[in-house]
């Protein structure tokens, strides 16, 4: 079994030389469409389908769901943050451990697919908006001290979407669940 694989399963985030226009078209696109793929990859999932992790020691489909409400939040608070400070200092959080709180661990999913629509519909708004300078912006990660721009942080969050869709799948295909 190859883990590696299993964890990444689109390959890790890979930052393209040149951002054209048409790129971050292509990833607003991702990001706008993601919440209502990740509801019909999932909806007819099973309660125990729903608590297995897609792969060996990883997280449930339930906690990846979960995890993308809770990641995809703390991003779009990261990109107001960035559009309205000078290069503020994000707040990180311990994933790891949101994915062990009873919230993530046991709750049904519908309320961050809920979650995920309606965020998503506002966070396209504010990336359609967005100027050269805007995409230029950038935050500071406290844990790196790296400087992150608001359009590196957009094509992560294209990444992040489809990286955990296809965990999904993945697992889907591997165990023949429709």
């Amino acid at each position: 079994m190859d883990i590696e694989r299993y964890k990444y399963p689109v390959g890790h985030y890979q930052y393209p030389e040149t951002i054209t226009p048409a790129i971050i078209e292509s990833w607003i696109d991702q990001i706008a469409s993601f919440p209502d793929k990740l509801r019909s990859e999932t909806q007819t999932l099973t309660r125990d389908q729903l608590d297995t992790p897609y792969r060996p020691e990883g997280w449930t489909v339930r906690q990846l769901i979960h995890h993308c409400a809770d990641s995809h939040i703390n991003s779009f608070i990261r990109f107001k943050w960035t559009l309205t400070e000078d290069r503020p200092v994000i707040k990180a959080y311990l994933q790891d451990m949101w994915a062990e709180l009873p919230d993530v661990s046991e709750a049904p999913i519908e309320p961050s697919l809920d979650l995920l629509r309606g965020l998503h519909g506002r966070w396209v708004i504010l990336l359609k908006s967005l100027s050269d300078t805007d995409l230029e912006r950038e935050f500071i990660h406290p844990e790196t001290q790296r400087s992150i721009s608001v359009k590196w942080n957009i094509g992560l969050y294209a990444w992040h979407g489809r990286h955990h869709l296809a965990q999904i799948t993945g697992l889907k295909q591997r165990n023949g669940w429709k």
